[in-house]
């Protein structure tokens, strides 16, 4: 009878464990799946994009004028690459001029905004009424001021830039659940050791989410300086492929500006990535030594 009994426990454990290695297998596929999907769905949607866009403006005799086919801006490509690449790096050093600017000036603004509600009721009515004024509307006066050179560029791309970081930084600081402060404060943890631990890990999705929209607003910060007073750059580039009725350059100009701020874009969600598990990981770790 006993061993009977331990048959069934043994084959009970067999089952359970049988039964976690499958969830674990099946969790594994599901997150190969995910990855691989993320990059072929993607990538499936625009060489169909692309392949429509051939066979329609071929099938329909559109002239290269108004829209080349996507075999024209290959070619376009190629004959204009030292162009290209030379606009497209002028454009990347104003972007991220003006995207560090308003990281080293927004993230410690927001630090003020949140410590002290005083600062935070003198400095917000001017930031939002700041974002009332369109930046086109002041970008000549910057060059009147500043000239033609790099710099109004940088400050057009970091004012468009930073409202963000402000908002999304202040935001997160302040969105902790009180229990988790609470619960620092009774395991020992000082003022300085509970920011830096806990509620600075916990603000950075937010803050993150606040840099991914001020990288794409640098992009378009830069090319709106370039449009006003641009002697080089992709948003110069684009005015004189207009001006002399390039289709094709200018295409081409939109493709290298769009896969530019796709690839800015994506490295800060790199550093994201990078960043939150071990901040988060850290915390819980702070947060297990100083209970042990």
């Amino acid at each position: 009878m006993a061993d009977a009994t331990g048959l069934k426990v043994r084959d009970e454990v067999l089952s359970i464990e049988q039964i976690e290695a499958r969830e674990k297998d099946r969790r594994s596929r599901q997150k190969a799946y995910d990855r691989v999907s993320a990059v072929v769905y993607p990538v499936a949607t625009l060489a169909a994009a692309i392949l429509l866009w051939e066979v329609g403006v071929r099938a329909f005799k559109v002239p290269p004028f108004l829209a080349p086919p996507p075999s024209m801006l290959v070619g376009t490509f190629v004959e204009h690459s030292n162009l290209i690449l030379y606009n497209t790096w002028r454009t990347t050093i104003e972007i991220l001029l003006g995207y560090f600017a308003s990281i080293l000036i927004g993230v410690p603004l927001a630090f003020g905004i949140f410590m002290w509600p005083s600062f935070a009721r003198t400095v917000l009515p001017l930031l939002i009424s700041s974002q009332a004024i369109p930046k086109v509307a002041i970008a000549p006066l910057l060059l009147v001021w500043f000239g033609f050179g790099l710099f109004p560029k940088v400050l057009v791309a970091f004012l468009i830039a930073f409202f963000p970081v402000v908002i999304s930084t202040a935001v997160g600081l302040s969105s902790i659940e009180p229990e988790k402060i609470y619960l620092a404060r009774s395991m020992g943890l000082s003022a300085t050791a509970t920011f830096f631990k806990i509620r600075l890990p916990n603000a950075l999705p937010s803050i993150f989410a606040g840099l991914k929209i001020s990288i794409t607003l640098a992009v378009v910060g830069a090319v709106v300086g370039e449009f006003v007073g641009g002697e080089a750059g992709l948003g110069y580039m684009l005015m004189v492929a207009n001006g002399s009725m390039d289709t094709p350059l200018l295409f081409a100009g939109l493709i290298a500006l769009t896969v530019q701020g796709v690839v800015l874009y994506a490295l800060v969600e790199w550093a994201e990535y990078l960043a939150i598990p071990r901040r988060n990981n850290a915390a819980a770790a702070a947060l297990q030594s100083v209970a042990g």
